[in-house]
């Protein structure tokens, strides 16, 4: 169950980082709302992964996915580059994410 947790905080983490952008600065309501919302959750949900998943695994992990869904949002939604070396780099962490999964 720890690890389900953790996964959906990392896919939180990825929301509100969305919605940080989208709040311009906090002067945005309702991306700002979502980015409060969707950071309260994250973290509860790490903190709650964190009980039973060590910490050096868990906030890796949960970084990792975090990291490439706003890296993956960015390049199918928000027009940012979708070069073969940024794929590669996030096939990496993607690797690594498994890694840690499969040797913990």
């Amino acid at each position: 169950m720890a690890w389900v947790v953790l996964v959906l905080s990392g896919v939180l983490e990825t929301v509100w980082a969305i919605a940080l952008e989208k709040s311009a600065g906090f002067s945005r309501l309702v991306p700002t709302a979502i980015f409060g919302v969707a950071l309260v959750l994250s973290m509860g949900g790490l903190g709650y992964a964190l009980r039973t998943i060590p910490v050096g695994t868990g906030y890796a992990v949960w970084v990792g996915i975090g990291a490439l869904g706003t890296a993956a949002v960015g390049m199918a939604v928000l027009g940012e580059s979708t070069s073969p070396a940024r794929i590669v780099c996030l096939l990496l962490v993607a690797a690594g994410i498994v890694g840690l999964k499969i040797f913990h």
